[in-house]
């Protein structure tokens, strides 16, 4: 799979797996993509579909066991962080990539100061001192966003609100300056006046900083607003990748197209239905010999239930640069067959 060698991560056929007592579950199916310096990349789906599972693999923040990272590699400027050692891995956390967890109300520690969480990676990674630690803490909340920052340094969480703890997770994030900021969901638990502000400071500190971003979401709508690429996850694994405007205006895969028919609109008359997918995401107890969507896919035919389909472009550009998609509908002529 060919990548420009502009990109600042590079991940290649990655597998994760977890070993429980009915046997091995299949997470992380041959994933690969890439990130560009300044890019920000949505990677979006359902629950269970393999999105936080696969960013946490990266570097390795899952607990083993039950996760094993069977095999791939995660190139950050050319380095693999699958091959590194805990030590090595500890300086990269962080320092190279910064992580925004899902929820703010337990991602801080409730018996630390803001100031101590937040000036700990600066005085470990950084080196630098308390003093210069405490002034850059400062500096971090203020371009967060949080007012009268010195003083709210020395607070608890506990004294902030929802929105507030989500700035100070980015601020944490943002201590060392990292090459990629990897945001899980960050917005799921705040409401949506919050979440505006999020997303708007996100583009603002994009602008500002000009780092890499990975988007985990399932709310395409918040995607449209941001992204510059889209990766659709279902089952594990990628099933559509392409620029977010050629995705909303052209998407290929039918989980990708079912995924959009689900967001409501204020067209159309006021009694329509909310159209939902039916049926459940599969249950990853053995290695993909199949299309996973099968089995709620209207396009379904004989080769869906013998063959997992592989990606390939729909555009002149190689796999991973312009749009590509897993279906075996999708044939050069791009035509669908009729319903089976």
């Amino acid at each position: 799979m060919a990548e420009p060698a502009a990109s600042v991560l590079d991940v290649r056929d990655l597998k994760t797996v977890f070993r429980t007592r009915g046997g091995e579950i299949h997470a992380v199916n041959d994933v690969n993509f890439h990130l560009k310096p300044g890019e920000l990349l949505g990677v979006v789906g359902e629950s269970g579909s393999g999105k936080s599972v696969t960013m946490m693999s990266l570097l390795r923040l899952l607990p083993a066991p039950p996760a094993e990272i069977r095999s791939g590699k995660v190139l950050l400027n050319g380095k693999d962080l699958l091959a590194m050692s805990d030590e090595e891995l500890r300086t990269v956390r962080g320092a190279k990539i910064g992580f925004v967890f899902q929820d703010p109300m337990t991602s801080l520690n409730p018996v630390f100061t803001l100031g101590n969480q937040i000036m700990e990676p600066l005085i470990k990674h950084l080196k630098m001192s308390k003093v210069q630690a405490e002034a850059r803490a400062v500096e971090l909340l203020e371009l967060v966003g949080i007012p009268d920052a010195r003083r709210r340094l020395y607070q608890y969480p506990h004294q902030f609100s929802g929105g507030m703890r989500q700035r100070v997770m980015i601020a944490i994030a943002l201590a060392c300056d990292p090459d990629v900021l990897i945001a899980d969901e960050p917005t799921t638990a705040l409401d949506v006046t919050i979440q505006a502000q999020i997303l708007e400071l996100v583009k603002e500190l994009r602008r500002k900083l000009g780092m890499a971003i990975i988007w985990i979401t399932h709310d395409l709508g918040v995607i449209a607003g941001i992204a510059d690429r889209v990766m659709v996850m279902y089952g594990g694994q990628i099933v559509e990748h392409a620029p977010v405007r050629e995705l909303f205006a052209n998407p290929q895969h039918p989980y990708t197209r079912a995924l959009l028919q689900t967001i409501p609109r204020i067209t159309g008359p006021r009694d329509t239905r909310l159209k939902v997918i039916e049926g459940q995401p599969p249950i990853l107890n053995a290695p993909l010999t199949a299309c996973p969507f099968r089995a709620r896919c209207e396009y379904r035919f004989d080769t869906c239930d013998a063959v997992n389909p592989a990606r390939r472009a729909i555009d002149a550009q190689p796999i991973g640069q312009g749009h590509d998609v897993a279906c075996h509908w999708h044939a050069p002529a791009r035509q669908e067959p009729a319903h089976a």
